[in-house]
């Protein structure tokens, strides 16, 4: 059996993180396995991915994802596998008119990882042409129910069309990293220090400026550390020095030991506006830390039951979350507790084999 991942880049995001998890994985079970990227990057989670050797990675140059002259570039690569498994946007569309335009009987799979985007919000002529896209996909991986349910409303798709499989995320990576050591972080320590941490791209939905607002309602000796880059970076860094918070919010960019850092802090935090199935909210819930996500889809799934919920972009409640965490010992052991029994329902081996039931099946079918 020969996969064919595509993705637009391995920059920092949640599913490019999943494909570098998954893909050695997928490997060690006989798959043939390799990865095209629409823009070839070497960004850190690339380098990583490289260094492991399990996959031939293989580029479309250095260009914007959203070139439709890559479509003639993937052409010559749907012949060579059994199955194209496609992850994000715009590629979702290149892969699919390659195969119109080339004619090839190549079985074509998409994940679809968020809850919303600026398509489902768009207009009737936006939706229109997304069913036809979506109709060519063999399967439409969704990785929760919600999604599965946002999408056949969407699409009007029949529901044999769509399969739920949970994102998962490699347990024994977090349960064994080695905290990092908080004397390394860029602002002074001190023994005070109360440290609470986001990781998430800097983009529109992640929300850190709400985070950054509620440090403004916490004592002094709370320190906020946001983990990852993108658009809104400048906007969140100048937000924090407006409001004073210079010294007590770090901006750590891209990192590569994010476990190492979950283990070191005292409260991991998300504050989406809406997530798909968030990895970074699993990896907090498996760091041995209670954690704290906005009421939204994809967050609430994972999270009612376990650790803390807050209504979205409410800073005010978010606040009042942390300091009760942090005031109450007993509340504080039983939201981790209760986290590290949730993330153990989410372990990325259980996710890799329904992945490669899923291609068995679709291969046997004609």
């Amino acid at each position: 059996m020969k996969i064919l991942h595509v993705i637009n880049s391995l920059a920092t995001g949640g599913a490019e993180k999943l494909v570098v998890d998954t893909l050695p994985l997928y490997a060690e079970h006989g798959i043939e396995i390799d990865l095209l990227l629409l823009n070839g990057t070497e960004y850190p989670f690339f380098k990583e991915l490289a260094s492991l050797k399990c996959c031939g990675i293989f580029t479309l140059g250095m260009g914007s994802v959203y070139n439709p002259l890559h479509v003639l570039k993937i052409i010559p690569f749907l012949k060579n596998y059994d199955a194209v498994h496609i992850h994000l946007f715009p590629v979702q569309y290149w892969v699919v008119l390659a195969k119109i335009f080339s004619r090839s009987k190549t079985k074509l799979i998409f994940t679809e990882h968020s809850t919303s985007n600026r398509r489902i919000q768009g207009n009737v002529f936006m939706r229109f042409t997304d069913v036809i896209f979506y109709r060519q996909y063999n399967k439409i991986i969704c990785i929760t129910a919600k999604i599965q349910e946002i999408l056949q409303y969407y699409t009007k798709l029949d529901n044999k069309k769509f399969v739920v499989i949970q994102n998962g995320v490699d347990l024994s990576k977090i349960s064994q990293a080695i905290p990092t050591d908080k004397r390394l972080l860029p602002n002074d320590y001190t023994d005070n220090n109360l440290y609470l941490i986001q990781v998430s791209s800097f983009q529109e939905p992640k929300d850190q400026k709400t985070l950054i607002r509620a440090m403004t309602l916490l004592p002094n000796h709370y320190q906020l550390i946001l983990v990852g880059v993108g658009p809104l970076k400048k906007e969140c860094e100048d937000l924090a020095a407006n409001l004073g918070l210079k010294n007590r919010v770090s901006f750590l960019g891209t990192r590569m030991d994010v476990a190492a850092l979950l283990k070191m802090v005292d409260i991991i935090i998300l504050s989406s506006k809406y997530e798909g199935l968030s990895l970074s909210s699993i990896e907090g819930m498996a760091s041995g830390k209670p954690f704290v996500a906005s009421d939204v889809p994809g967050l609430k799934e994972v999270v009612s039951g376990a650790g803390i919920l807050f209504p979205v972009g409410d800073e005010k409640k978010l606040a009042k979350e942390i300091l009760h965490l942090s005031n109450d010992p007993d509340h504080y052991a039983a939201t981790v507790e209760k986290c590290l029994a949730r993330a153990k329902e989410y372990d990325i081996s259980k996710m890799v084999a329904e992945h490669i039931n899923l291609y068995e099946e679709i291969l046997r079918q004609q």
